[in-house]
C-alpha cells in the first residue's frame, strides 16, 4: 500500500466510515507495517467496525480530516512524521469539536514511550507484540467511554470558572470551550462530582477509567495535562491540588458552587 494513500481495509465501506451492513463505529488504523495493519483491520472488521488504513503521518492526518473516524489506532514508530507528532497535530486541529480517541501502539515497553504518548493526548496504549483480540477489547472500551451517556438526571456541573455538560461532553472556561481528551474529560467530571475529597491514584484509575490494575503514572500524566488546561497557573494549581503521599483533591473556591440535578451544594452546605 502506498504510504500517501488512505485505503479501505475491506470492500463495501463508504467514505463516511460506515458500510452497508451498518458498522458499530469507524476506526482509522495507522501503521507502516502492512502485515500489522491487515491483521488489526481484520479483527476490527469482524468485530463490526468500519476500518480505514493509512501508512504514514500525512496520510493519517488527511484521513482524519476526510473521514472523521470514531477512533484512531496509531503506531508510534512511523516513517518521517512519528506517531507522537501525528497525535499532537490531531489534537491541535480539534478546537471546537469533540476530540477523537487515540490508542497508541508502541514497539517498545519503555515507560518513557507510554508517558510521551499520554502527554501528547493519547487515550490508551498497547505495547507490541500484542493480541489483536486485546486491541479490539481496548477499542470497544475506549469507545464505550467516549459515547457513554451522562448519569440519569445529571445536569451541568460547574465550579470556579469551569462549566461541564456531561450529556454534550463539553467543558468551557470563561465561556470558551476547552479541548479535553476522553480521559481528561472523565477525570474532570469525577473531580467535580467529588469536590474536596482526597482521591488516591488507585481510586482514580479504578473509578474513572474502570481499571483494576495498571501503571499509576498514567493518572499522574493526565492530572498534569488537565491542570494545563483548567488552571490559570498550572505550576501553582488552585483547583486540582496534590495531597502529598496520598493523591489529589479538587478544591473549590469559596464562591464556587458545584451543581447537578440533585441540587446545589454551596460552601455553607459543606460547612
Amino acid at each position: 500500500m502506498a504510504g500517501s494513500d488512505v485505503e479501505s481495509a475491506y470492500e463495501g465501506h463508504r467514505a463516511d466510515g460506515t458500510d452497508e451492513a451498518g458498522a458499530v463505529g469507524s476506526v482509522l488504523v495507522v501503521d507502516d507495517d502492512p502485515t500489522v495493519s491487515e491483521v488489526v483491520a481484520g479483527y476490527l472488521q469482524r468485530a463490526g467496525f468500519a476500518v480505514r488504513l493509512a501508512a504514514d503521518g500525512p496520510a493519517a492526518l488527511r484521513a482524519a480530516d476526510e473521514l472523521r473516524p470514531d477512533l484512531v489506532v496509531l503506531d508510534l514508530m512511523l516513517p518521517g512524521m512519528d506517531g507522537l507528532e501525528v497525535c499532537r497535530r490531531l489534537r491541535a486541529r480539534e478546537s471546537g469539536r469533540r476530540p477523537v480517541p487515540v490508542i497508541m501502539l508502541t514497539a517498545r515497553g519503555d515507560e518513557d514511550d507510554r508517558i510521551l504518548g499520554l502527554e501528547v493526548g493519547a487515550d490508551d496504549y498497547v505495547t507490541k507484540p500484542f493480541s489483536p483480540r486485546e486491541l479490539v477489547l481496548r477499542v470497544r472500551s475506549v469507545l464505550r467511554r467516549a459515547m457513554r451517556a451522562a448519569p440519569a438526571g445529571e445536569s451541568r456541573l460547574a465550579a470556579a470558572d469551569l462549566s461541564l455538560d456531561p450529556a454534550a461532553r463539553r467543558v468551557t472556561k470563561h465561556g470558551r470551550e476547552l479541548a479535553l481528551t476522553l480521559r481528561e474529560f472523565d477525570l474532570l467530571a469525577y473531580f467535580l462530582r467529588h469536590p474536596r475529597q482526597v482521591c488516591d491514584r488507585e481510586r482514580l484509575m479504578r473509578e474513572v477509567w474502570g481499571w483494576d490494575f495498571g501503571d499509576l503514572s498514567t493518572v499522574t500524566v493526565h492530572v498534569r495535562r488537565l491542570r494545563g488546561k483548567v488552571e490559570d497557573d498550572p505550576a501553582n494549581p488552585r483547583l486540582i491540588q496534590t495531597v502529598w503521599g496520598v493523591g489529589y483533591r479538587f478544591e473549590a473556591s469559596p464562591a464556587t458552587e458545584v451543581t447537578s440535578a440533585a441540587g446545589t451544594e454551596t460552601e455553607a452546605d459543606r460547612a
